[in-house]
């Protein structure tokens, strides 16, 4: 498998401080960055793509895969969920604001040899 694709998104929740919805909205941002002629262009089946989600929140373990993985349109989806993202803390109105960043590479079984660039 050969990754073709890596888009990057961020997403938020401002009051409720869910981390399935950051990372959701994190994941629209990075779908919303792209558009995948290549498998038209080519006759691919969007069937054959590998879709490797990394979403990052303070809490990685709010995080609910299985509504990550609802979002991606195509493809066949993995989602891997660490720490990162970013918690910011309203003190005076005791409220949390969550921050999700999202990586989304997609890979297809593709043989190099069948490609070349050209060098003009």
């Amino acid at each position: 498998m050969k990754r073709l694709i890596l888009e990057m998104g961020t997403g938020n929740d401002l009051y409720g401080q869910d981390y399935t919805k950051a990372g959701r909205r994190a994941v629209q941002d990075a779908i919303h960055h792209s558009s995948l002629t290549l498998f038209r262009s080519l006759g691919l089946s969007h069937e054959d793509m590998n879709v490797k989600v990394t979403i990052a929140v303070q809490q990685p373990d709010k995080v609910d895969k299985d509504i990550i993985a609802a979002e991606l349109p195509r493809g066949n989806a993995s989602v891997t969920v660490v720490f990162g993202g970013l918690d910011v803390h309203d003190a005076e109105n005791g409220t949390t604001s969550v921050i999700a960043t999202a990586a989304i590479e997609a890979f297809l079984d593709i043989n190099p040899d069948d490609w070349m660039l050209d060098k003009a």
